[in-house]
């Protein structure tokens, strides 16, 4: 079992888990993810690591309540105990060939590309942020992200933080003004992530998503996250979950990602596992 060392509310449904995991933090890298069950009857959840701490032996996720599992996740108290936990996996973010980088995360995804600002900005090449949301409420991690950015740059939908409009406003914006960069690395929604990949396609820019939101049992054997990358079937978690942008079939992905919702709607609302 994995003790919740510390919690915190970090925006509506979003929270902040520190969670002692000694082995998996030795060996996390950025990009990467694990698997945890809340109790031992519980469905097996992927989620980003956020950040980790070799050291402390910690590891921490940032989980968004949405469905039976998250749900029983944040009915848990600091101190408390989640069943199990595997990892880390997936492949590790490798952007080691780009020397100028933006970040862009939207929402949620900002747990996706903080371990790369912190990291950057360790090895003395820090990159530029962009971080977008609905509102003032679902921003997240500003703090940590101008303490490891070169340039933070804050939107929302709503203009009641930041400048108004989206990420790909304030991208648009930044190459206008001549901004140059080399790789962008965009997680969010994704007709997010699609936008923006239609947004740099148009000035030869390689862009870099992640697919990690519809990862289902992390293994490849469900085949739920499958998605069609340059032509050929591709799985998220055994394959990724970072891809070129440029080359997913985002129209398809989308589609499929709706596919379960009616169910797992139907399925939380009777407060049973999926």
């Amino acid at each position: 079992m994995n003790k919740l060392l510390k919690i915190r509310q970090l925006a509506p449904n979003v929270k902040e888990y520190i969670i002692d995991a000694p082995d998996i933090a030795r060996h996390a890298k950025p990009g990467q993810f694990i698997i945890l069950r809340v109790d031992k009857d519980g469905e097996r959840v992927p989620f980003t690591i956020c950040d980790s701490d070799k050291e402390k032996g910690t590891v921490t996720l940032l989980v968004q309540t949405i469905g039976y599992s998250t749900e029983l996740m944040a009915s848990l108290p600091e101190g408390g105990y989640i069943e199990d936990m595997v990892g880390p996996l997936g492949n590790a973010t490798d952007l080691s060939e780009f020397k100028k980088i933006l970040l862009i995360g939207g929402g949620i995804g900002s747990a996706v590309i903080y371990p790369q600002a912190k990291y950057r900005k360790s090895v003395g090449m820090p990159c530029d942020v962009i971080i977008g949301a609905k509102n003032k409420e679902l921003i997240m991690y500003e703090d940590e992200f101008r303490a490891n950015s070169e340039n933070l740059y804050i939107v929302t939908d709503d203009g009641s933080y930041g400048d108004k409009g989206f990420v790909t406003t304030k991208l648009e914006e930044l190459i206008a003004a001549g901004k140059e960069y080399d790789c962008v690395f965009a997680v969010g929604p994704m007709i997010m992530m699609k936008v923006v990949c239609d947004v740099t396609k148009k000035y030869g820019l390689h862009t870099v998503v992640s697919m990690n939101s519809i990862m289902v049992d992390g293994t490849g054997m469900c085949g739920g996250c499958r998605l069609t990358y340059d032509g050929k079937v591709k799985y998220a978690c055994v394959d990724g979950p970072e891809f070129d942008g440029h080359l997913i079939d985002f129209d398809e992905a989308m589609k499929r990602s709706r596919f379960y919702y009616e169910k797992e709607q139907e399925c939380r609302l009777r407060g049973k596992k999926i």
